[in-house]
């Protein structure tokens, strides 16, 4: 039977009301996580207020070596 351990990621928004994402840098860090095994298993946000994005949640999953 498979193991997995997992990774919680918070990738906090920019903006005084936040809701501005930095692609690249946001596609940056999802990128080293793949490098290091990682598989991106659901991604959601965190609103604030009037529909704003506090921060954008991942989690990911990579199975545990035996």
């Amino acid at each position: 039977m498979d193991r997995f351990e997992y990774k919680v990621f918070a990738y906090d928004t920019k903006g005084f009301f936040g809701g501005s994402v930095e692609v690249e840098q946001l596609e940056e860090q999802l990128n080293l996580f793949g490098e290091e095994g990682w598989e991106m298993v659901s991604c959601t946000n965190s609103t604030q207020s009037y529909g704003a994005s506090k921060s954008i949640v991942c989690v990911f999953k990579r199975k545990i070596q035996l």
